[in-house]
């Protein structure tokens, strides 16, 4: 009565119907290169921190 396809099924017609990745596009959408952005610049406060925190001998 209330049959729907299993989740994997739903998410792999969704998948299919999306055009190709265009050549040399690296992100399907622009939060996920926002959500990339943001690790990597989380990363690279963590560094400099570290390397600021050494550098005042605070270990």
């Amino acid at each position: 009565m209330f049959y729907r396809k299993p989740l994997e099924e739903r998410i792999a017609e969704r998948v299919a119907k999306r055009p190709p990745l265009k050549e040399g596009k690296h992100f399907e959408h622009r939060p996920a290169l926002i959500v990339f952005c943001v690790i990597i610049a989380i990363a690279l406060v963590k560094v400099a921190g570290a390397f600021v925190l050494m550098y005042y001998d605070v270990f």
